[in-house]
């Protein structure tokens, strides 16, 4: 066994057991962080893959943004664990068929031909000038362009969406009708007044 393959294997248990700590203990707070705790160790497995761009956008964009912020809205928000708990049971039948047919679909997927090296052979090392980043960008800006502009049109229908639902129509809100603004006149803004000029003697 290679040095590579003892770091994938730790990577690997380090984030198994920090995607079952996520799910299993009590505290949102050792959750949050058992989170942090598992994407770093998928950026890590990302290295390994020679993805070095996902690597460091995981850990920016998910640890260092995403998990942050949601990590402080847990501390501030006064959380009853024991009201969250109360339906438990009461969903705990569909919950586990939900899981149990998540774990058949994985077995059959991992323990198939489907990730065998004749199916999925090693990739070949790359020369040590290489640039996944440059590789990313050629790729999404010229094969896959029509997708990542769908996406992104996506994602600010999203956004737009967002804002529109969650405003709330108040009375003492001030805005501005835009309809009206572009059709106003100079005549409904402006008056000339004609005034006798002050001689002074």
């Amino acid at each position: 066994m290679i040095f590579q393959d003892i770091i994938f294997y730790f990577f690997s248990t380090v984030l198994i057991a920090s995607a079952l700590g996520v799910i299993t203990v009590r505290n949102p707070v050792y959750s949050a962080l058992l989170l942090v705790l598992a994407f770093v160790t998928c950026a890590g497995l990302w290295l390994l893959l020679e993805a070095e761009f996902l690597a460091i956008t995981l850990v920016l964009v998910y640890v260092g943004a995403v998990m942050v912020l949601f990590l402080f809205v847990v501390m501030m928000l006064d959380i009853n664990l024991d009201k969250l708990r109360e339906g438990f049971w009461k969903w705990f039948p569909l919950g586990g068929l939900v899981a149990l047919v998540m774990v058949v679909e994985i077995a059959m997927i991992m323990f198939g031909q489907y990730f065998s090296l004749e199916e999925m052979p090693a990739p070949e090392p790359k020369a040590a000038d290489y640039s996944n980043t440059k590789e990313l960008g050629r790729l999404l800006y010229t094969e896959y362009v029509y997708a990542f502009e769908l996406a992104a049109v996506l994602l600010l229908v999203a956004m737009i969406a967002a804002i529109a639902l969650t405003l709330r129509h108040r009375e003492d809100k001030k805005s501005l009708d835009i309809a009206k603004q572009v059709s106003v006149k100079k005549e409904d803004r402006l008056r000339i007044v004609s005034m006798q000029a002050d001689k002074k003697n």
